[in-house]
């Protein structure tokens, strides 16, 4: 396998264009466990714009319809997909992808450089496999469509490339339609999503327009601005010069119903990478932001460098050990299973397994133990979690105020939030009917002393 691999990355670069290299590096790492957004980063080192766009394109609908992919694999090469080489595997579905759903991708180049990077690969062997299956993929384009499971969990995983397992849990909470909603969504391109930061919208929008970049209002946050697919951050100087930030709306929600009062101390338990911490930073007087990992409040530090936030102070700490004394209000966005992220973590619905819920619920519960002993008198604790799944989110909130009768729940201040955002207090954002990430969170009141 070590020989397979080291093969794939120094196949003749003169003919494999960077970016196709690259993104079975990325498809490697991926496979591995890695993140899908941190792959890229290092597989992209050395690419120009354009060819990280293309990168990211090619391997984000990949994953986004692997499950279909490999139906249609399966079906044309002999023996099943299982005795190949996951490497090999890798390349025909990037090669499918190219041709299936890039249209900007001639058909020939598809095919030649995915049969080039087979031979580089395994040989003369490998190549003609590529070259078979790919050929007859372009050929019956029009009728690729593998043939539909009789079971309707089984369809709906097949045809929406999500994991059987979720797909029965959200059909059981929301029913087959809703679920559907919820899947075509995970399967959509997200926008990126600004906020400005030392200005208001209107001024952040006459920036963009100015630069020539084009500018929509995304959901439940009209003081957004949703940018046109395509467009890179490196290249939009009202974002280099501090004046904005990325946040999808789901977040944002989250900190306006935590509905933080001028001039508090807030904690923020596990920061990075940082939206939530520079949303709480317009009212608070401080904000101790602290994350266990040290490269990720590397980054968050860099962005408080280029925004100027003199009231951050980013902090290196478990959340499981608070480093501060107690404060008029802790954030606690948990680490969690993320199943309101899907749109724009594709990787991550084949990374979960059934056994991460109770894993990352006993987690939740710990740093929720800790989040409430640096909790003033009177102060506010507020948890939030990006997850969908009931024992992330109510369960968590259910069981934390069967055990601390000095804690109430406390819906936010009438107006702070949509209505169609709050469900009996607590805030419940869904992909499948709002237009934006998943996001859960509860304001918990600690009585005075």
């Amino acid at each position: 396998m070590a020989d397979f691999q080291t093969r794939v990355v120094a196949g003749p670069r003169s003919a494999i264009t960077p970016a196709r290299v690259a993104a079975v590096r990325v498809m490697r790492d991926v496979r591995a466990g890695g993140m899908l957004d941190s792959a890229i980063d290092s597989a992209a080192a050395e690419l120009d714009t354009r060819d990280r766009r293309w990168l990211q394109e090619l391997t984000y609908v990949t994953l986004r319809r692997r499950n279909w992919i490999d139906a249609v694999l399966s079906e044309r090469v002999r023996g099943g997909l299982g005795r190949l080489h996951p490497d090999l595997c890798d390349l025909l579905r990037l090669g499918v992808t190219q041709l299936a759903f890039m249209g900007s991708v001639p058909a020939y180049a598809a095919i030649a450089q995915t049969v080039e990077q087979a031979k580089a690969a395994a040989g003369l062997g490998a190549s003609k496999l590529a070259n078979a299956v790919l050929r007859r993929v372009d050929r019956e384009r029009d009728a690729l469509e593998p043939s539909t499971p009789p079971d309707p969990l089984d369809a709906m995983a097949l045809t929406h490339s999500h994991p059987r397992w979720l797909i029965a849990r959200w059909v059981a909470r929301w029913g087959a339609d809703a679920t559907t909603r919820l899947l075509e969504t995970n399967n959509s391109e997200a926008h990126t999503i600004l906020r400005p930061m030392g200005v208001v919208r209107e001024q952040l929008e006459a920036m963009l327009d100015d630069a020539g970049v084009q500018t929509f209002e995304p959901a439940l946050s009209p003081s957004s601005l949703a940018l046109q697919h395509g467009v890179s951050l490196a290249t939009i100087e009202a974002f280099k010069s501090g004046h904005c930030f990325v946040q999808d709306p789901a977040a944002t929600m989250v900190s306006r119903y935590a509905a933080i009062a001028p001039g508090m101390t807030v904690a923020d338990l596990c920061a990075a990478p940082g939206g939530k911490t520079f949303e709480l930073a317009r009212d608070a007087r401080i904000v101790a932001a602290s994350d266990a990992s040290v490269a990720t409040l590397a980054r968050l530090a860099e962005s408080l460098r280029r925004m100027d936030l003199p009231n951050v102070h980013a902090i290196a700490a478990d959340a499981r050990f608070p480093a501060v004394r107690p404060m008029d209000a802790v954030l606690l966005d948990a680490p969690c299973t993320g199943t309101g992220t899907f749109r724009r973590h594709p990787d991550a619905r084949w990374r979960i397994k059934p056994s991460d819920l109770a894993v990352m619920a006993a987690v939740q519960r710990t740093l929720l133990e800790s989040a409430a002993q640096i909790v003033a008198p009177g102060g506010l604790l507020v948890y939030s979690t990006c997850s969908l799944e009931q024992e992330e989110n109510d369960a968590q909130v259910e069981a934390f105020l069967g055990e601390h009768d000095e804690f109430t729940l406390e819906p936010p201040p009438a107006g702070t939030v949509p209505a169609a955002v709050l469900d009996a207090g607590r805030l419940r954002v869904l992909p499948q009917l709002h237009g934006a990430d998943g996001a859960f969170a509860a304001r918990l009141r600690r009585r005075d002393a």
